[in-house]
């Protein structure tokens, strides 16, 4: 585990902590051969890749109904996903938008909001089941009004979905569930095979081939955003509780081999006090970063320059911070605000920015499932008022007939 002052981190260190160690990049030559191969044998090429990758033979890509009704079997999980549910869809609901318009003088200028027609929702599995990222990434689309929903889940060993993302597909309603993972799978919806329709929009987060994978097609698919291995920054002073912090740190490790976990503490006691907690606890010491910092204004300039997935703020004054914070994808205030609450039921979107992409994006949301419209309507009084602006523009930038369109209006009766 990395320990050291802020101000006394060397370029490399300094470096490798805010790149995170990963780029997707590497991986680029594997993955472009993986979608050239999707592109060009289609379902034959996802049959060999799964076998390849998760070692088993598919006969059908497609969840079976009979898949469906032994993931029914476990009556705790569902109520857990209900609720999980309720919270989640009551959160994004805020977030729909209403057309509008503007009215004046004979013009009316406005959006309206449409949503997208198909997407597919990528839902990781391999190392572990994540039935919420289901929840996660459908109940959004559900809100916006999304018409097709299709989702892609790695198969387990014995050939077959997991019965918890299976169960949390049933519970909202989608049938439509593909036992394909890996960039094959990304590359499946963006091109479409023989069993697989191609999708307008990619959501999802993934691992290393995934991302890349998105990022390779996005001039081919709309995509949500690249979301990698995770990541927690934990900002903290000395009235922290070492061990909420630990566990934490310790739990974003559960995700991924390559997730990491910083702590940017004014403390250097509460800082030596983690690093105490979590001494033998994780077999990835690496990917912990245990920074001190001179004051709180200092630790708010490195958690933005990280610009981290998920940022938890353990401070006696938590609403100072809070508004020094310009990069994060996604917020948790106080001691008990651990980043599993939002992992699960919160409310809030667990699909977030990561590898400092949350200086330019935002979580997922129902934004991302819908499209926004302009619209204007001129009666001829109000292109009068505007004639000149337009007209002078138009041929200041050399296009006659735009200005043209304009001067033949004007002159109707």
């Amino acid at each position: 585990m990395f320990l050291a002052k802020i101000k006394k981190l060397r370029d490399d260190d300094r470096k490798n902590i805010l790149d995170r160690g990963i780029n997707p990049e590497e991986v680029y030559p594997v993955v472009r051969e993986i979608i050239e191969d999707v592109k060009t044998r289609r379902d034959e090429a996802l049959r060999d890749l799964t076998k390849k990758f998760d070692g088993v033979d598919l006969t059908n890509l497609r969840v079976t109904e009979e898949e469906f009704k032994e993931a029914k079997e476990n009556s705790s999980l569902r109520r857990a996903l209900e609720r999980a549910q309720r919270n989640i869809k009551g959160f994004h609901e805020e977030q729909l938008k209403e057309d509008w318009f503007i009215k004046k003088d004979g013009a009316s200028l406005g959006q309206i909001f449409r949503p997208l027609n198909r997407v597919g929702c990528y839902v990781p599995g391999g190392r572990a089941a994540y039935p919420s990222t289901v929840l996660m990434t459908v109940i959004p689309a559900q809100v916006a009004g999304v018409k097709e929903i299709a989702c892609i889940t790695p198969p387990n060993r014995e050939g077959k979905a997991n019965n918890a993302v299976l169960l949390a597909c049933d519970l909202l309603g989608i049938r439509e569930v593909y036992k394909v993972g890996g960039a094959q799978g990304i590359a499946a919806l963006a091109y479409g095979t023989e069993s697989i329709p191609r999708v307008d929009k990619i959501v999802g987060p993934g691992n290393i081939y995934v991302t890349a994978a998105k990022l390779l097609l996005s001039d081919r698919v709309a995509i949500d955003f690249p979301a990698g291995p995770s990541e927690v920054l934990i900002i903290a002073d000395s009235t922290a509780d070492p061990e909420f912090i630990a566990l934490d740190m310790l739990a974003q490790g559960e995700h991924d081999p390559l997730a990491r976990s910083v702590l940017v503490s004014t403390s250097e006691v509460l800082a030596n006090q983690v690093v105490e907690k979590i001494r033998g606890r994780t077999s990835n010491p690496g990917n912990m970063a245990v920074l001190i910092a001179d004051s709180i204004n200092e630790a708010a300039e490195f958690s933005n320059r990280y610009a981290p997935e998920h940022l938890e703020i353990h401070v006696a004054n938590p609403d100072a911070v809070l508004e020094r914070i310009e990069n994060a994808g996604s917020i948790f205030i106080g001691s008990f605000t651990p980043v599993a609450l939002g992992d699960y039921a919160s409310g809030t979107n667990h699909v977030l920015p990561t590898q400092g992409w949350a200086r330019a994006y935002s979580g997922l949301g129902v934004k991302d499932f819908i499209k926004e419209i302009s619209v204007q309507h001129f009666d001829k009084s109000a292109l009068e008022k505007i004639s000149e602006t337009v007209i002078t523009l138009a041929e200041k930038e050399g296009l006659p007939y735009h200005a043209e369109s304009l001067r033949r209006r004007l002159e109707r009766e």
